[in-house]
């Protein structure tokens, strides 16, 4: 599976860090990436980590500004894009067909070739606006899975949080994971 994993400027940069450690880790995954300028600058607050270091971990990474990245073309075969955390400007960028940058370029190749589009939105609360974007990509074929984990599994870490978001990632594209509790 060929995966392009994007992480913006929206807080909880720790859900795109998880899923990319599990995902470099998956045997059957060729994993890329893409981090935004407001990624890169929340990578530092939030998680004070090197970014390169995230970098790394993918078997390529691509500059937001990079239009002529095999991300951009249709004609390059991705099974999924996906963009956690998705901030709202991207989302609401996405939604009505604007591509200035290869995240939403990307996503704009996802949804035209009938391509799994995963979104990760991590605001709250939502206006009007927001809203009616998640649901005009979700007509598009989008998954909008926000980063509302359950709390079933009587989480007691940060950690248990973030795995929950990621295990329903994983589950949407079809892989494998034991990553978080299930309901029983």
């Amino acid at each position: 599976m060929k995966i392009l994993l994007a992480i913006t400027g929206a807080s909880g940069v720790i859900y795109g860090k998880k899923l990319l450690d599990v995902l470099s880790k998956m045997g059957e995954v060729h994993l890329e990436l893409v981090i935004s300028n407001s990624g890169k600058q929340l990578i530092d607050q939030e998680l004070d980590l090197d970014v390169e270091k995230l970098e790394d971990l993918a078997e390529m990474s691509y500059s937001q500004d990079d239009m002529a990245a095999p991300p951009a073309s249709g004609s390059s075969l991705y099974d999924a894009v996906l963009i956690v955390p998705c901030s709202m400007s991207t989302l609401s960028k996405i939604s009505v067909g604007i591509a200035d940058n290869l995240i939403t370029r990307s996503a704009s190749v996802a949804l035209k070739e009938s391509r799994k589009l995963i979104v990760v939105p991590r605001e709250t609360p939502l206006s009007s606006t927001s809203l009616k974007s998640m649901y005009y990509l979700s007509l598009d074929g989008a998954v909008i899975l926000p980063a509302a984990p359950g709390f079933y599994a009587r989480t007691e870490t940060i950690d248990d949080l973030v795995d929950f978001i990621v295990g329903k990632i994983l589950d949407n594209l079809g892989l494998e994971n034991d990553i978080y509790k299930r309901w029983e």
